[in-house]
């Protein structure tokens, strides 16, 4: 960190230090604290949530000692957006560039791991911190996340699977760590993110016919075997899970961390990646924190990414930074019941949304959606409904990551292919009790005008709140923002190529 940027931080970090400084001298030892994000995976894919066909012993081991969320969600289902979000405890609305997947990280925009590092803590990373997008020509000398450790590899099962030892790289960290310092860690898996080995899940002893196949997804051959391949890769960044926690053990350190184990947004498949659907915002979230909390506790109350940072500077006995908007979870944590802690469900409330994800339309251009989502309804407002929602046809749909799933929906057409990539309309309305998976829009059924209305209304008023460009009329600045990653996809390339 340079020298400058660092009595910057301090400077906003006076008082925070001096309440750290006092807690310590009291005798109450600052946690550490272990954040691991996997990518790319589906809130249902755990045994915890009561999946069979995808095995996360671990996960779920954090979720049995600590507590387990219902209800967590990101405010943008893509890598970048969600991980500045992460990091700087706003929406991604808030945020500027960051708003955008493969767009800059403006510097004016604090993050986490520096604060904890000025505050005393020894900070890391291992494997994918932010990004996609470009961070240092905004002023960051290294990744928003931390300082990488990532010398060791391993061989892992599949040949889709990144070589990064994960687990071995936190306990090379643990073992170099100054002493006598609490330490805050990022572990970024890069799975279950795409491409994966074909038929590595097969090859691996999985079975076909214990998938449960998504109702906006084709009962395929193709797409079982698909989906047992992210199976595996899901299963391989758990087992690090495990790995972390032994390592924790070893050291002694396990009761004193923070344990935070989640993913970014929803697999990489048509219709959840990048999409405002719920499997593609709704998130898993387990969190250990040995003695400090009651374990096996369920809690149904809607939490978001953007909570993740002032939790952590909480949990250290800092002031949450005046530019997070985020709430932190302590009080959930702490809490001794389970169920809906901070009052009554109707009032829970969540906002998602998104712009310009990868490249596919002229001009560069987004699909601009907001949405709010309660315990019974998810609204979504399509702001450009004549665009296509995952890039144009003659694109190749670039908001939808290549794979055999993605290849056999262009091959049949029909339905599952216009829930994946047709135009949408500019309104739906799903009702989650019985739709959970968002396939009948209910927003012309004149049975549901009036919470149809009522949400719309609640909707803007939240994001003009949060000073969304959207919401206040200027939402054109997000298709100015620079895009840093690879054009040769994008629309213009295809013009240029015919």
């Amino acid at each position: 960190m340079k020298p400058s940027t660092l009595a910057f931080l301090l400077t906003l970090l006076s008082p925070m230090v001096l309440m750290a400084d006092a807690r310590a001298a009291e005798g109450s030892k600052r946690p550490n604290i272990l954040f691991v994000i996997f990518d790319d995976w589906g809130w249902n894919h755990a045994g915890a949530y009561g999946c069979t066909w995808v095995k996360t012993p671990n996960f779920d081991r954090v979720a049995r000692e600590g507590v387990l969320f219902k209800n967590a969600f990101t405010s943008n289902p893509k890598c970048s957006p969600c991980r500045a979000s992460i990091l700087t405890g706003r929406n991604t609305w808030q945020l500027e560039e960051a708003a955008c997947h493969f767009g800059l990280f403006p510097r004016k925009f604090a993050v986490y791991p520096e604060l904890m590092e000025a505050a005393g803590y020894t900070v890391g990373l291992t494997g994918k911190g932010w990004g996609p997008g470009d961070f240092k020509s905004p002023g960051f000398t290294r990744n928003p996340a931390g300082p990488a450790f990532d010398k060791h590899t391993t061989e892992p099962p599949a040949s889709g699977i990144a070589r990064t030892d994960y687990a071995r790289n936190f306990a090379s960290f643990l073992d170099d760590r100054p002493a006598g310092r609490p330490f805050c860690f990022w572990m970024g898996f890069k799975e279950p993110h795409r491409g994966y080995e074909p038929h590595s899940g097969t090859r691996l002893g999985k079975r076909a016919e214990d998938v449960k196949v998504p109702a906006y997804l084709p009962d395929l051959a193709e797409v079982r075997d698909d989906l047992l391949d992210y199976a595996v890769e899901v299963e391989y960044a758990d087992a690090h899970v495990g790995r972390a926690l032994e390592a924790l053990e070893k050291a002694g350190e396990l009761d004193d961390t923070l344990i935070v184990v989640t993913s970014d947004h929803g697999m990489p498949f048509p219709r959840v990646k990048g999409q405002i659907y719920e499997d593609g915002f709704h998130l898993p979230l387990a969190i250990r924190w040995g003695r400090a909390i009651k374990p096996g506790r369920v809690v149904e109350d809607f939490v978001n990414v953007r909570d993740f940072a002032p939790t952590f500077l909480e949990s250290a006995g800092l002031e949450p930074h005046p530019q997070m908007t985020g709430r932190s979870l302590v009080d959930l944590l702490k809490a001794p019941e389970s169920g809906w802690v901070r009052g009554d469900r109707d009032g829970n409330v969540m906002l998602a949304g998104k712009e310009r994800h990868d490249l596919g339309r002229p001009y560069d251009w987004g699909y601009p959606v907001r949405s709010i989502r309660t315990p019974d309804f998810l609204y979504v407002h399509n702001y450009f409904p004549d665009r296509w929602p995952a890039g144009n046809p003659e694109t190749d749909f670039g908001n939808c990551d290549p794979g055999p799933t993605k290849e056999k929906l262009k091959a049949i057409g029909g339905e599952f292919y216009d829930m994946s990539f047709g135009k949408r309309p500019a309104e739906a309305l799903y009702r989650l009790a019985d739709d959970p998976e968002c396939i009948r829009n209910l927003a012309q059924d004149p049975a549901y005008a009036s919470e149809l209305s009522s949400l719309r209304d609640r909707m803007i008023a939240l994001l003009r709140e949060e000073q969304d460009p959207r919401a206040l009329g200027d939402g054109a600045v997000f298709d100015t923002y620079q895009y840093v990653g690879d054009r040769s996809h994008g629309y213009d390339a295809w013009l240029k190529a015919r």
